[in-house]
């Protein structure tokens, strides 16, 4: 079990994150070939792009490989900062993506108060990584997502559709645990968190590998209500 940091709404909550970065760490760059084509995410952080002026900041929470996400974001002139709780992860995304920041953490620790506080930002991409999270803690990492934001920032949301909660599936020979929402209820926790949504899609995806079953991926576009 883990300590939470000093992020407000972390301080009485216990959180486990037993398995789940060594799990990426074992999974390394083979997490690119099991999910090789990622259109959904690419529009979403097209999105970005399209609605935030050359230098902008953007946090790339759960950044993986930094494939495809932070490698586009740099090229269209964004000032991409990534975290991810995998230290293998973050050497390949550091690898990958040459112009981006880097670095090993929880998003618990992120927040203004927290002790690895990295500044504000004008938009935040959570591509897949809330869902790596309890039920109970996804409320609290948007709002630390929230509070990382300017006003009016922007928020690009990614999640699998699955009514599940802390659930273990095999994932690329490995464990690792997942939790998920319905659609509906997925929108109340992203606007109960302060968020507007302004564009949604979704996309049926079969992930190029035999452990990890198909899949509905949900891309929500929001912004910060204040």
């Amino acid at each position: 079990m883990s300590s939470p940091g000093d992020t407000p709404g972390y301080q009485n909550v216990r959180f486990d994150r037993t398995g789940q970065a060594e799990a990426f760490d074992a999974i390394g760059d083979r997490y690119d070939e099991a999910f090789p084509h990622k259109e959904g995410q690419v529009a979403s952080a097209a999105w970005l792009v399209r609605s935030l002026p050359a230098g902008s900041r953007v946090l790339d929470l759960g950044c993986g490989t930094g494939l495809p996400t932070a490698l586009q974001l740099t090229q269209a002139g964004l000032e991409v900062v990534g975290v991810d709780l995998s230290s293998a992860m973050i050497a390949l995304a550091r690898e990958n993506v040459p112009a981006g920041e880097f670095h090993q953490a929880d998003i618990a620790d992120l927040g203004p108060s927290g002790p690895r506080h990295l500044g504000r930002f004008d938009a935040v991409a959570a591509f897949f990584s809330l869902l790596m999270l309890p039920r109970a803690e996804i409320p609290l990492a948007l709002r630390t997502i929230h509070d990382l934001l300017v006003p009016r920032g922007l928020f690009a949301l990614s999640m699998v559709e699955a009514d599940v909660d802390d659930f273990a599936i095999p994932f690329i020979g490995s464990i690792i645990r997942v939790s998920g929402y319905l659609r509906d209820e997925l929108r109340e926790v992203v606007e109960g968190a302060g968020f507007e949504i302004v564009e949604e899609s979704s996309h049926t995806y079969a992930p190029a590998t035999v452990d990890v079953p198909p899949e509905v991926q949900v891309f929500l576009r929001c912004r910060r209500h204040t």
